[in-house]
């Protein structure tokens, strides 16, 4: 018979690690407190932690056995963290120094780092740099904590309305809860999305470094978690964010408390009609540009990351050449895919359809030759249940036919013979997410192209967020390794961001998103992302237009089935 009791609570708990060893302490200990110990063991810091399924800072209290998971910043959420408070530590420092002019966190670089820029004054200088830098290092070395509490709304708001921020005074006026999380570092409070470190004293690694017109604040990624990255230039990925914020201006909604004023003030159609009419635009003079390079570029590569609205934005450039005169041909570039026994493998044995080598580049710069030659040729179709090409259609180009070529190597240099190069026009395309919360808390270009797949994939293939979420690391992986390294290769960027966007994906992504299963090791993302849709006011879908890029995740696109056959 079992021996069931009553006992006095023991001062003593256990926590239980995924490696499967146990820690005992005392009861009531911080996180911080009982994973010292193994932080030796890990490969980055630690710097938050998962308790029974549930995200939470390192100076959360454990006060019964749990199972707890160390989160590093080698981890999503923990780069994330790290991210949040390095940013937190930087306004505070520029407030310190600079407390006539106003700070703001635009968006971020490839290298690893976020863009930033001052309103109120002139640019900083080379010198204002370096005493940025050295007052952040001061903070640091003095290893201060964030101190967090919650406030009402009604504080919060008074507090911003004491400080001149009238962007964080609006985004809070339309907050759902009643209150907010703030954090305070000495005399400098802010609120943000989502968790910080303890103190400052965790904010060993980044650097400044002035840049076009701004600077940017360095931090590490996470595949080196300790160490920065080479700085490289992006002008194009620079100019693209910049065109995108000149958008935002001309509209008014320079924030997401912005947009919700214009959504409560029953402005939503003017958004939409003026934000589409900028796609078109961009996209028009981007067909403008091929039609003046007909002569000498015969070829259009177009790349981008997951859920850019690759596949709308190609089709919709092919209606504006048609308009100028131009008939495309579209090649699929999965058709040349090698046979499956030659297709290469990644680290664990799974073949890696993502690498550049799973194509057969002999014969695609072979045929991209000779159609431009203006030779008939006969075409591969993948046939991808037997894993092996077999004979496509017979094609000869027209004069003075392109070839339009979307894929994601389409920027890499390997792709095609460099005798081509110079034949051809690059576009590289992604949703450049400017529109933030506030100039402090930035919207993810990758939360948006993850939210606009989670509802995608439920609608046409019937996937749950769970699994898109289940994914999203592994497109991720593919996307740093594959696309992102070549994007200033470009020719032109399309930014395929919509401003009104994910206040039609809010209703969508909602119930999905809360069918996802506590517990899992995907509810920590479901419940992130469910605290940011919160910020935004909803939009009809049925105001979308139905060319929209949007139409590509939200259904209902009149380009579904569009194609464009040349030869």
């Amino acid at each position: 018979m079992t021996d069931i009791r009553l006992v006095e609570q023991s001062d003593q708990i256990e926590i239980h690690l995924p490696d499967g060893r146990t820690l005992a302490g005392p009861r009531g200990a911080s996180a911080r407190d009982f994973l010292k110990s193994i932080e030796v063991d890990l490969p980055a810091p630690i710097v938050g932690v998962v308790v029974n399924g549930e995200l939470h800072e390192l100076t959360y209290p454990l006060e019964m056995e749990s199972h707890v998971q160390p989160v590093t910043m080698a981890d999503a959420d923990g780069a994330r963290i790290y991210r949040r408070s390095l940013t937190f530590l930087l306004e505070a420092a520029f407030t310190n120094l600079f407390s006539d002019s106003f700070l703001f966190i635009d968006h971020s670089v490839a290298s690893g780092g976020y863009y930033c820029h001052s309103r109120g004054r002139e640019p900083l200088t080379e010198s204002e740099i370096k005493a940025l830098e050295s007052e952040m290092r001061r903070l640091v070395a003095l290893n201060l904590p964030f101190d967090r509490r919650e406030a009402s709304i009604e504080e919060a708001i008074a507090y911003f309305e004491s400080q001149n921020y009238d962007d964080k005074v609006r985004l809070l006026r339309h907050r759902r809860k009643s209150y907010v999380t703030l954090y305070n570092l000495g005399s400098h409070t802010d609120y943000h999305h989502g968790y910080m470190v303890p103190s400052t004293g965790y904010l060993k690694w980044f650097e400044i470094v002035l840049s076009n017109g701004g600077f940017t604040l360095r931090f590490p990624r996470r595949s080196t978690p300790t160490t920065l990255a080479p700085m490289v230039d992006y002008p194009q990925l620079l100019n693209a964010f910049r065109q995108y914020g000149n958008w935002l201006e001309r509209l008014g909604i320079e924030s997401v408390g912005a947009l919700d004023d214009a959504i409560q003030a029953g402005r939503s159609r003017e958004v939409i009609l003026v934000s589409e009419a900028l796609h078109e635009q961009h996209i028009a003079s981007i067909a403008r540009q091929i039609a003046e390079k007909r002569d000498s570029a015969r070829l259009v590569l177009i790349s981008g990351p997951s859920s850019s609205g690759k596949t709308t934005f190609s089709r919709r450039l092919a209606v504006q050449l048609l308009a100028l005169g131009i008939s495309p041909y579209a090649l699929e570039l999965d058709n040349f895919f090698v046979d499956r026994d030659a297709t290469p493998k990644d680290e664990n044995g799974e073949f890696d359809f993502e690498k550049i080598e799973a194509l057969n580049l002999v014969q695609l710069g072979d045929q991209l030759q000779r159609l431009i030659r203006g030779e008939e040729v006969q075409l591969p179709h993948y046939n991808f249940k037997k894993g092996m090409p077999e004979p496509g259609d017979v094609v000869r180009l027209r004069p003075g036919q392109l070839i339009i070529l979307e894929g994601i190597h389409g920027l890499n240099p390997s792709l095609i013979p460099a005798s081509l190069a110079a034949q051809s026009f690059k576009i590289y395309a992604s949703a450049l997410t400017q529109l933030n919360l506030d100039r402090h808390n930035r919207v993810s270009t990758t939360d948006t192209r993850l939210i606009r797949r989670i509802v995608r994939d439920a609608r046409e293939r019937g996937y749950s967020a769970q699994q898109t979420i289940g994914r999203w690391e592994s497109v991720r992986r593919g996307e740093k390794r594959h696309i992102f390294p070549y994007q200033e290769n470009a020719d032109v960027m399309f930014n395929s961001a919509l401003a009104y966007e994910l206040s039609v994906l809010q209703p969508l992504a909602e119930p999905l998103l809360r069918q996802v299963v506590f517990g899992t090791p995907e509810y920590v993302e479901t419940k992130r992302l469910l605290a940011f849709l919160e910020w935004f006011l909803p939009v009809e879908m049925e105001w979308v237009p139905d060319n929209s890029i949007l139409r590509e995740f939200v259904g209902g696109s009149i380009l579904k089935d569009f194609k464009v056959w040349g030869g």
